[in-house]
């Protein structure tokens, strides 16, 4: 699978949390779990490549290629 077919979206914040969505192929979503969240090393496993610290947070069950990604914004 080709690494360039996995779309990133640019990060939008909240006053907590940094976000982001990652869309992958269709054909990869047989892979994604319906029953939990993933891991890291489940995403990584689908070739998801993003610095450390994203947590997979929720699943969109009606896209379940979509993947919602966020991480604590620092503390000042």
């Amino acid at each position: 699978m080709s690494k360039k077919q996995i779309y990133y979206s640019d990060k939008y914040n909240d006053e907590e949390y940094e976000y982001r969505h990652v869309v992958l192929p269709k054909q990869l979503t047989k892979l994604v779990p319906s029953s939990h969240l993933m891991s890291e090393d489940e995403w990584r496993g689908l070739g998801v490549q993003q610095s450390q610290g994203w947590i997979h947070y929720m699943i969109h069950k009606p896209e379940p290629h979509i993947l919602l990604f966020r991480r604590p914004l620092p503390k000042d």
